[in-house]
């Protein structure tokens, strides 16, 4: 008798949305540094990001086209990540996605600007970079592999 091996399911993405390429970069050395195993999809601007997850429901492989989480920075070139956040919560095929508040504001009115639209979490950028690093490897390993996500 020969067993015949499931066929792998590819592994969802992790979408950054970072205009710094410092901080881009850090985290996704952290993330990798972490076995983080997905791959790290980026976006730097509020218009590319939300083109990204439009453009995930018209793909034929929506489950692995849609992130696993999105890592959402506030401050963006062209716009708030507020906008990101609003853009998925209104959304019904996207509403589902975590979102992870990922910036440099510790400012109340953001914070709770973020749950009130709907976020998962927030987490403030530490100044080192070891705190930094410590940080992004414990949301990683959460949110892309501990995290049990809701099936589309």
């Amino acid at each position: 008798m020969s067993v015949t091996p499931a066929p792998l399911v590819p592994l969802p993405p992790l979408l950054i949305v970072e205009d710094n390429e410092d901080h881009l970069e850090l985290t996704r050395e952290a993330l990798v540094e972490a076995g983080v195993q997905n791959a790290i999809d980026t976006a730097d601007t509020v218009k590319a990001a939300v083109s990204y997850l439009h453009g995930c429901k018209t793909t034929d492989a929506k489950s692995a086209c849609f992130p696993c989480v999105i890592l959402l920075d506030i401050r963006l070139p062209d716009g708030s990540g507020m906008e990101v956040l609003r853009a998925t919560r209104q959304d019904p095929d996207l509403r589902m996605i975590p979102v992870v508040m990922l910036t440099s504001s510790a400012d109340t009115p953001d914070i709770e600007k973020a749950y009130l639209l709907g976020a998962n979490s927030y987490l403030v950028k530490p100044v080192a970079f070891d705190d930094f690093s410590a940080k992004i490897q414990e949301a990683g390993l959460y949110w892309a592999v501990l995290n049990q996500p809701c099936v589309r």
